[in-house]
């Protein structure tokens, strides 16, 4: 390898590694910063070749970052390589530039899906260089500082992993050791059903042609959550997501889970079946959260953080979201004050939080413990809808006024039908494996909320920020 393990941005230039992007999307474009803004000085990049032009354009006097015309170019000179690329594509772009890997090399893959990463750099990287891949587990909005940062050590020395440590230093994220297969077992686990969630949040939205902070059902609390992280997807790329839920085998088996689940739910609040849901949801409580039914809690009915299950860790553990107050800030709209029945100028006008009822039981069905893989793994997005879900399940009483919404309260039920029929849509959507329907789905529901995106980005990473630092 020829690059000493321990070297810093400060070490002088003759003695710092070569680093090469493949791929200059929205985590390449991070990358390259972060590293430029550091010291790194030999920063090698490339994108499509059409693209060539622009993004010399785009990065001329930025220091340390040099432009290349093609992967074969950064291959060649590059001590560490990553490839930026869609899932999709990973094992045609290793095609053709991996055969030009320097000798002792690094290669690793940002892609959000491992198993078609790990194919083609076992078939087409040389055997004399290293894998050491990585995945930072955040959107490029997001500040890299604490986040999870996954490296996968394949084939790689001792050396060779102390160099990419020290090389994705400046990102100052948390790293998180796992295997190929255990990304992808945790990256499902954390994320499937949490896409799926608000995927189908959007598309239910738009076909009721809504923008659900305007007509009041949607605002304050809990609803806060929902709608800025749905706008905050749907502003984002939408193969980061197409990726996870096409090519990852346990993704599809869980979205199609939440579409059961939710159509399963769905139809004991159309039968009016009481006892039927409470018992299925209460079931779904003990099994993911670990909390008993004990009608001891008194008050807002919240289960103690440390008390007898430790919300199905094994540990005791602090509430991730201890009050809605918080999250009030955050909201793009304004709570309703009048023209609605009594019960609807509560606080927050009373809702069965369908996906949430859903999502728990997806996991309860399939033996998913979410709170397993929240320090080992957690996106922002995941931490903040488990602690939704959480905040929720903690306290009967939250938890006994959805029931009795989802049951009597008709003010969601309209987009309640259509989050049935969109969860469905999805799931069928995904079991096509297409990717080009993927995309033509997620980008019809973007284009109907595209006018907000610029907002929602930047009070959803304040939101995230806010609940991070509490």
């Amino acid at each position: 390898m020829g690059i000493r393990p321990d070297v810093t941005p400060d070490s002088p230039i003759e003695e710092q590694p070569a680093i090469g992007l493949i791929g200059m999307g929205a985590m390449g474009n991070l990358y390259a910063r972060c590293f430029s803004e550091a010291g790194w000085k030999k920063i090698y990049i490339c994108d499509l070749p059409t693209k060539y032009d622009a993004l010399k354009d785009k990065y001329e006097g930025v220091p340390g970052i040099h432009v290349l015309k093609d992967g074969h170019l950064v291959s060649r000179v590059s001590d560490y390589i990553v490839y930026s690329v869609e899932a999709e594509y990973i094992d045609r772009v290793v095609a053709e530039y991996g055969p030009s890997t320097k000798v002792g090399a690094i290669v690793a893959g940002q892609t959000s899906v491992k198993a078609p990463e790990k194919a083609a750099f076992e078939k087409y990287l040389p055997a004399d260089v290293h894998i050491v891949s990585c995945h930072s587990l955040h959107g490029p909005t997001v500040s890299t500082a604490g986040q999870p940062l996954v490296i996968i050590r394949h084939r790689a020395t001792d050396d060779a992993v102390t160099l990419v440590e020290h090389i994705l230093a400046p990102l100052r994220s948390r790293y998180v050791y796992l295997s190929y297969e255990d990304h992808d077992t945790v990256t499902a686990n954390t994320q499937a059903v949490t896409h799926a969630a608000f995927l189908s949040m959007g598309t239910a939205w738009h076909c009721s042609l809504s923008y659900p902070w305007e007509h009041g059902l949607y605002v304050g609390g809990i609803e806060t959550v929902k709608v800025n992280i749905m706008l905050r997807i749907y502003s984002n790329k939408w193969h980061v997501y197409a990726g996870l839920a096409i090519l990852n085998p346990s993704a599809r088996v869980q979205i199609d889970q939440f579409a059961r689940s939710t159509t399963e739910i769905f139809k004991l609040m159309l039968a009016s079946d009481a006892t039927g849901l409470r018992t299925r949801i209460y079931d779904a409580r003990a099994k993911v959260f670990g909390y008993a039914s004990n009608g001891k809690d008194g008050g807002s009915g919240d289960q103690s953080p440390g008390s007898e299950s430790s919300n199905g860790s094994g540990k005791p553990r602090a509430p991730i979201l201890l009050s809605e107050d918080i999250l009030d800030r955050f909201s793009l709209g304004k709570k309703p004050t009048e023209n609605l029945s009594p019960l609807s100028r509560q606080s927050t006008p009373p809702n069965s939080h369908l996906s949430l009822l859903a999502m728990v039981d997806c996991w309860a069905r399939l033996g998913i413990k979410p709170f397993e893989h929240l320090d080992l793994a957690a996106t922002p997005i995941f931490r903040m809808w488990i602690g939704v879900a959480e905040y929720l399940f903690r306290s009967e009483a939250r938890l006994d006024s959805s029931i009795h919404a989802a049951l009597y309260e008709t003010s969601h039920r309209s987009d309640d039908l259509e989050f049935c029929v969109a969860a469905r849509g999805w799931s069928q959507c995904i079991s096509f494996g297409n990717f080009e329907l993927y995309k033509q789905r997620f980008m019809h529901t973007a284009g109907f909320f595209e006018s907000r995106f610029e907002e929602a980005t930047k009070v959803g990473s304040a939101m995230i920020q806010a609940l991070m630092d509490n």
